[in-house]
């Protein structure tokens, strides 16, 4: 679990007594009877703080989406459609495209949406302004310019048709230029200036950040279903990390939302008339990568051997009720296109082959808690884990689950929750300080395994291969998949590269990474976007 400590039901009560009542207040409440109602404050449970508001996170990308518009959004088909952007297209070489930007947007500080302002935004993020951006442009991206106020030219070095799909991720708002270059990056991390249906009010650390709404607004995405201001008045998003809080503040009225429901109350709370989303997210779903460089995972039959000795469907199915998905496929999620079913089912469970490959490995000894042995030394092998965040507490439990069922074939897993600071100042990153990663990376095509398998190079490294694997012949196949403009074409590539992945077991499947709310009857139009399953409370109103 994180460092934070846990907070009781009756500790949150009181932060959220502070921050007043969930919904309209009751000067604002309608007559009995009526309908929607304009204004009013939502107050959201969300499990985790991320440390700016607009970053490379998921966690951030959820926040920013409520206060930055993107030039791109996707419909529930994963179809591209209009937000900044009222158009484009792609030069038939495929090193340019051309975005046509919508008239008459304006940055909350007051100042125009420009071409010049989103190729200053462009330019930021792969100068190091944002890392996730950075790393899905890195190898194709070479400039962006402004033809004329409402005209973006990006150019490229190879094509990259997948590009608008990508534009969609909440990584990608757009910041007014005059903020990111005259205010100090602390206040551009805390309240980032955007065209947002929302801005930053405040930010209580630990407690809360709190939204008010821009009176102002008009771009709101196509697939949006209204235009104008958002209907509520205010968001408190506020941070509740304990699972079981977070459901007893939905059930008591001190929340109208939650975030992240727990698989153990997502059916009652179905059934008591709550509203429930679910969203599985595409990219790399929640996975084990085997240290390929280091340790007894650098012998393929050892990867095989500890895959094969995992019931991994029998145990996320018990842990996750129905409710989070099994996984096999380590290399990407059902829910991205191009998926491979091959891939998702190449380790299944038998004993017998674990153990006959630990046995052609050499691991023939036991000590006393059957743990093998070979040549006096212990297959003990280290699996860290992002507590609390990357790692919520049904992963935690499903983590446990395996280093239960790989006692039966002889490997002492060693668990390691890291708190959030610890993961991401980079502990346990590197090859001599774990034998097993996990985690998810969300994205909306499978060019995330460009981002997870490129090989590093000394001017190149490639701090996201979590298994350290250096194969220029995958990497060009995953490479010659993202420039490859034939959709069918295109996904038969990528499912190459998964077959590839999962037939050296570089990587195995546990589950699909989710994005799960539940919202109160009383508040209508939440819905997530579809790029990476984040809440949307511009639509949302209070009905009474």
């Amino acid at each position: 679990m994180p460092a934070r400590p846990r907070r009781t039901l009756l500790a949150a009560a009181a932060a959220l007594a502070l921050a007043g009542c969930a919904g309209t207040s009751a000067a604002e409440q309608p007559p009995p009877g009526a309908g929607p109602v304009t204004g009013g404050t939502i107050v959201y449970g969300h499990q985790q703080e991320p440390a700016c508001v607009f970053g490379g996170w998921i966690e951030q990308a959820y926040l920013s989406t409520q206060v930055l518009d993107a030039l791109t959004s996707l419909d529930e088909d994963g179809r591209v459609v209009p937000w900044l952007a009222r158009s484009w297209e792609q030069s038939p070489d495929g090193l340019s495209w051309t975005f046509h930007l919508r008239e008459g947007v304006r940055f909350t500080d007051g100042t125009a949406l420009t071409a010049a302002v989103v190729a200053h935004n462009i330019e930021h993020w792969v100068e190091g302004g944002n890392s996730t951006a950075k790393v899905w442009l890195d190898g194709y991206y070479d400039s962006a310019t402004a033809v004329d106020d409402l005209t973006l030219r990006i150019h490229l070095g190879k094509p990259y048709p997948r590009l608008a799909e990508n534009l969609a991720q909440g990584y990608s708002g757009i910041q007014s230029q005059q903020a990111l270059q005259t205010r100090t990056a602390e206040e551009n991390c805390e309240a980032p200036i955007g065209s947002g249906a929302f801005v930053v009010d405040h930010w209580d650390r630990g407690e809360e950040i709190v939204l008010r709404r821009n009176e102002d607004y008009t771009s709101p995405p196509a697939n949006a279903r209204h235009t104008g201001p958002a209907y509520v008045e205010r968001i408190r998003w506020r941070f509740v990390p304990d699972g079981t809080t977070r459901v007893a503040s939905l059930r008591a009225g001190e929340t109208d939302a939650i975030y992240d429901v727990p698989a153990v109350d997502y059916a009652d709370l179905g059934r008591d008339g709550y509203t429930e989303l679910k969203h599985v997210t595409a990219g790399r779903p929640q996975q084990l990568s085997f240290n390929t460089q280091r340790g007894p995972f650098t012998d393929e039959r050892v990867r095989k051997a500890f895959a094969a000795g995992l019931d991994r469907r029998a145990l996320v199915e018990t842990i996750g009720r129905g409710v989070i998905p099994y996984e096999g496929n380590g290399a990407v999620s059902r829910s991205t296109p191009g998926y491979s079913r091959e891939a998702a089912e190449a380790h299944s469970f038998d004993l017998d082959t674990a153990n006959r490959l630990l046995d052609e490995a050499g691991w023939t000894g036991r000590d006393e808690d059957g743990t093998r042995t070979r040549g006096g030394e212990r297959l003990s092998v280290l699996l860290p884990y992002n507590s609390g965040t990357i790692i919520n507490a049904d992963g935690a439990s499903i983590l446990q689950g395996v280093q239960q069922q790989a006692k039966a074939t002889g490997f002492d897993v060693r668990l390691v929750p890291v708190p959030p600071s610890g993961f991401f100042a980079g502990e346990y990153s590197r090859p001599d300080e774990r034998d097993i990663a996990v985690g998810y990376w969300t994205s909306v095509t499978a060019g995330i395994l460009w981002v997870n398998w490129r090989p590093g190079t000394e001017d190149w490294p490639n701090g996201n291969n979590a298994a350290f694997y250096d194969d220029p012949a995958l990497g060009e196949l995953i490479d010659r998949a993202n420039q490859t403009a034939d959709p069918a074409a295109q996904e038969a590539l990528y499912r190459q590269a998964q077959e590839l992945i999962a037939d050296r077991a570089l990587s195995i499947g546990l589950f699909d990474r989710l994005s799960t709310l539940a919202v109160s009857p009383s508040l209508q139009g939440v819905w997530q976007e579809n790029a990476q399953g984040g809440p949307v409370f511009y639509d949302a109103r209070f009905v009474r």
